[in-house]
C-alpha cells in the first residue's frame, strides 16, 4: 500500500504530492519526525543542569581517641580528690577517653600543669580554680591555642569568663546556706566556720553562705590541711576558749575527723557538720559525732566534664547553656548514710 505526500504552503495550508510513497517508507518517516520533536523537547526550554560539586576542601570528622588532662588543686592523698579522679577514669574507660589526672595544691604549680599539658595539644582540659587569678592566663592560653576548657569545683563565677565551656560543681555560697540553715534548725547560736586552704574562693564563698543561712553569730579558723595535728590542735583551742561556740563546720571531711577529736577531748558540747563525705565521716554520722554532711557529690565532677568534652570533640554539643552544671549540695544525715556510704566505701561518693 502506497500514500501521497502532503506539503505544507507558508499560509498554512497543504497541497497533495503526486509523489507515491510506500507503507513502510512512510512509516520510517514518521517515526524519524518523532525522533526529532522529542529531541526538540529536550533541548529547549532548556533543561536545569545540577549544580557541580563543591571543589573547596572537605573538614573530615574528629577520628581516633581523645586526650584529656584533669588538673585539680588536691593535695596529695585527699580522698575528696581521690574521688574525682576515680569519675574521670571511669568516664574515660567507658568512652574510650584517654585521660591524665595531676594535681598540685600550690597555684602556681597548678598553673605549670595546665601549661604543659597546652604543650603537649591535649584534646581538652579539665581544671579546678581554688585561686583564679592565678590560673587566669594559662586557661586563656589553652582556649587561644583551640583547647576546650570545662571548669570544676572552685571558679564558677570566672569560668566564662576565661573562656571555659562550662562549670560543673556545687554553687558554695547555695552549699554554705543549706549547712547554716542546718545548724539553725538544730538550735545551735554560735558557729565556728573552719578554712583549710588560704586563697581558696570557694572555701571564703561556703563560710560567708553559712553566715547568711545560719543568721547567727559566726566566725572562721583558718588552718592548714597539710599539718592535721595542728588543725586539730587550733580546733580545739577555739572552742576551749569560747565554751559559746556550739557548732563547729568544716569544710573537709579529713578535718572533720580532727574537729570531732578536738571538742571531745575538751569535753565540749559543739556539733560538727562538715563539708564531703570519706568513711570516717559515714562512720561518725552513723555514730552522732556528726550531725550532717553536705555532699557535692564530686564523682560527678570527674565524669561529668570528661563526657561533655566527648560530645564537644564528637557532636560540638556544649551543655549547660552558659551556665553551670551544679553537682550539689546533698546534705546526708542519719536518714540518709546507710544508703550513700555503700557508696562512698567503693570510692564514687
Amino acid at each position: 500500500m502506497s500514500h501521497r505526500l502532503r506539503k505544507w504552503r507558508s499560509n498554512g495550508t497543504y497541497e497533495e504530492d503526486s509523489t507515491l510513497v510506500p507503507g513502510k517508507t512512510l512509516k520510517a518517516v514518521l517515526v524519524a519526525a518523532a525522533g526529532l520533536l522529542l529531541l526538540s523537547a529536550c533541548t529547549g526550554p532548556k533543561a536545569e543542569e545540577k549544580p557541580a560539586a563543591a571543589t573547596g576542601p572537605v573538614t573530615s570528622l574528629p577520628s581516633g581517641p581523645l586526650r584529656v588532662a584533669v588538673i585539680s588543686h588536691g593535695t596529695a592523698g585527699d580522698a575528696f580528690w581521690n574521688v574525682v579522679k576515680n569519675g574521670a577514669e571511669e568516664a574515660g574507660r567507658q568512652l574510650g577517653v584517654q585521660v591524665e589526672y595531676n594535681s598540685d595544691g600550690d597555684p602556681g604549680n597548678q598553673a605549670k600543669l595546665v601549661d604543659n599539658a597546652v604543650a603537649q595539644q591535649v584534646g581538652g582540659l579539665v581544671v579546678s580554680m581554688a585561686n583564679p587569678e592565678a590560673l587566669k592566663t594559662s586557661i586563656e592560653n589553652a582556649v587561644r591555642a583551640g583547647i576546650p576548657v570545662i571548669t570544676i569545683n572552685s571558679g564558677e563565677d570566672k569560668s566564662a569568663g576565661y573562656g571555659a565551656l562550662t562549670h560543673v560543681g556545687q554553687n558554695e555560697t547555695i552549699a554554705g546556706e543549706e549547712a547554716g540553715k542546718k545548724f539553725k534548725e538544730l538550735g545551735k547560736k554560735k558557729l565556728l566556720c573552719v578554712v583549710h586552704e588560704a586563697g581558696n574562693v570557694g572555701q571564703a564563698q561556703r563560710c560567708d553562705g553559712a553566715k547568711a543561712g545560719f543568721t547567727g553569730d559566726v566566725q572562721t579558723l583558718q588552718v592548714d590541711i597539710s599539718n592535721p595535728a595542728d588543725a586539730e590542735s587550733r580546733i580545739r583551742g577555739a572552742v576551749q576558749t569560747d565554751t559559746a561556740l556550739d557548732a563547729v563546720l568544716t569544710l573537709n571531711s579529713q578535718v572533720a575527723a580532727r574537729a570531732v577529736s578536738a571538742i571531745k577531748a575538751v569535753g565540749s558540747q559543739a556539733q560538727v557538720g562538715t563539708f564531703d563525705l570519706n568513711t570516717d565521716v559515714v562512720g561518725a554520722i552513723k555514730a552522732g559525732d556528726v550531725v550532717f554532711a553536705v555532699d557535692q557529690q564530686q564523682y560527678e565532677q570527674g565524669y561529668l566534664p570528661v563526657q561533655f568534652l566527648k560530645l564537644y570533640r564528637d557532636n560540638a554539643n556544649v551543655v549547660g547553656g552558659g551556665k553551670p552544671v551544679l553537682t550539689g549540695p546533698d546534705l546526708v544525715d542519719k536518714s540518709t548514710v546507710d544508703t550513700v556510704g555503700q557508696y562512698v566505701q567503693r570510692g564514687t561518693r
